[in-house]
């Protein structure tokens, strides 16, 4: 058992910032399904880790929940039809990461009908073995949430000591997006089952749902759904200060265990597991339901945006066709932002579609984004080091990485940063301080596999001085054998001297007088 338990008393976590969360504009209107698409676009790649094998080929009818590609592994997620309809092709497509890029994806034209395919439920999970709740979560194709994407199952099955907690994280710190706030207002009972079952397949004791405490909507349906069950499921609801940004699982473990994530571990080695709470509703329909990932809100917001609005948008739907759906733009459009302002990411077209973690599309006008101040040199005023979370130096880092020293930046432990944009808020220089350690991060990532390519070049150039070394050897033995053996004499001469002789034999034989062939020699007779 822990020295602490999950939820009794909170901490708090270095740094962090108090921000207006324009949440409520979004929060006003019920959760909405935008019309359905012409074309979806689904990227094979939905998820951190290795693609799946593609079970379709263009031309082919598929229908609604239909697996469009299979997992072989954990790490692997596969992805499912949103709705009935042609695979028209497999193209490459916009997509969001990385920034600018195009990926495999395939286009799916709904025929309109909604013809399901024949879903799986389980009977009953609470008897069911936690080995066929991960594997249904997998056959699902469930991925993390909240943004990170990563292979739930991956999540829930591990080699890692026992989970006694399983946190579920509804703490949505970043302003505008609101898409976990809508869904625990409008389907608590389904976040609380679906934890539930995740708790049953990582064998943990208690669920801990944490949620903002500016949430008084979501605290009173969470409340009603618990009050459902049977106390022995120990589920429990905590609300936790809002300030950002403590929707990071490190920091959210931090607030509610006081325990902080090893530098180079995992929450799993403090006994807890964090999962979105989004993600357990997700599990409950598909454990219960049999219904696979292929939908999600999505909260279209921001200043450029005439009504802001959560929206239930199939996985593949263009960005372009949720801003209709949610009146469209207004003013001089200058960016859309996945995420939040914050820590969100630039898009670099519309025409992007829906994945497993779009959580927010934030439209900003030209005023919104343009710069007030330039950029002026680091005045080591130390406020970005109050402010970060991750108990960094982030003034170092960036002069570093600015030098262009990525390795003394990586010692400074520049990959722990989770870019949550603290210090860039901050900055009184207005030095763009994320996207220094997003370029540093990058180089050193290229560095690396520079270098793994030229180990390997290495290494298949050492093979071959290896085996070209062998083959001189082997040669250089049979030659100093047959030296060894002319040398000395006795067999080897024998045999040398028994050959000539042969051969002088033979060629007497072949100039003896009056030899005749065998016909001649019968005529005499």
């Amino acid at each position: 058992m822990p020295d602490f338990e999950v939820g009794r008393h909170l901490y708090r976590f270095p740094g962090g910032l108090r921000l207006r969360h324009h949440k409520q504009i979004a929060c006003r209107d019920p959760l909405t399904r935008p019309e359905l698409p012409r074309a979806l676009y689904l990227p094979l790649k939905q998820h951190q880790g290795p693609v799946g094998e593609v079970l379709v080929e263009p031309g082919a009818q598929v229908r609604k929940g239909q697996p469009l590609s299979r997992a072989t592994s954990d790490r692997e997620v596969p992805v499912h039809a949103p709705t009935s309809g042609t695979v028209a092709m497999i193209r490459r497509w916009p997509v969001s990461w990385p920034p600018g890029s195009e990926a495999d994806c395939l286009v799916l034209e709904p025929d309109g009908e909604e013809d399901w395919c024949k879903r799986m439920p389980l009977a009953d999970w609470r008897r069911a073995e936690p080995e066929a709740l991960i594997e249904h979560v997998r056959a699902a194709g469930l991925a993390g949430l909240g943004g990170a994407m990563f292979p739930t199952a991956a999540k829930l099955r591990g080699d890692w000591k026992r989970v006694h907690t399983l946190i579920l994280n509804g703490s949505e710190c970043e302003p505008y997006i609101s898409c976990d706030e809508m869904l625990m207002r409008e389907r608590p009972a389904a976040i609380v089952e679906g934890g539930l079952i995740l708790a049953r397949a990582l064998g943990a004791e208690r669920v801990v749902i944490a949620i903002e405490d500016q949430m008084g909507a979501v605290s009173q349906s969470l409340g009603m759904a618990l009050a459902a069950h049977d106390p022995e499921d120990r589920c429990q609801v905590v609300a936790v200060t809002t300030i950002y940004p403590e929707g990071g699982e490190k920091q959210l473990i931090q607030v509610l265990t006081g325990a902080e994530v090893p530098h180079d571990g995992l929450p799993q080695d403090l006994g807890v597991v964090c999962l979105n709470v989004a993600t357990a509703a997700a599990a409950r329909d598909a454990v219960i339901d049999g219904t696979p990932l292929i939908e999600r809100i999505v909260t279209i917001s921001g200043p450029g945006i005439e009504h802001p609005r959560n929206l239930i948008a199939l996985l593949g739907t263009p960005v372009h066709e949720l801003l209709q759906a949610a009146g469209g733009v207004q003013g001089d459009i200058d960016r859309l932002v996945l995420g939040g302002p914050m820590s969100g990411l630039p898009l670099a077209s519309d025409r992007i579609p829906v994945t497993k973690g779009s959580n927010c599309i934030l439209v900003l006008r030209r005023q919104d984004v343009e710069r007030e101040q330039p950029v002026m040199p680091c005045i080591n005023c130390g406020e970005c080091v109050r402010v970060c979370p991750a108990s960094l130096l982030p003034q170092e880092l960036y002069k570093y990485i600015e030098a262009g020293n990525y390795e003394q930046a990586e010692s400074l432990n520049l990959y722990d940063c989770i870019e949550c944009g603290c210090c860039a808020h901050v900055c009184p220089s207005h030095i763009p301080l994320v996207d220094w350690y997003r370029h540093g991060k990058g180089v050193l990532r290229e560095r690396g596999i520079e270098d793994a390519r030229a180990q390997n070049a290495r290494q298949r150039f050492e093979a071959r001085e290896k085996r070209i070394t062998e083959e001189k050897e082997q040669r250089r033995r049979k030659r100093e054998q047959r030296e060894r053996k002319l040398k000395s004499g006795g067999e080897a001469r024998s045999e040398v001297q028994a050959a000539i002789e042969r051969a002088r034999a033979k060629s007497g034989r072949q100039n003896r007088p009056g030899k005749t062939g065998a016909s001649d020699e019968g005529g005499e007779q």
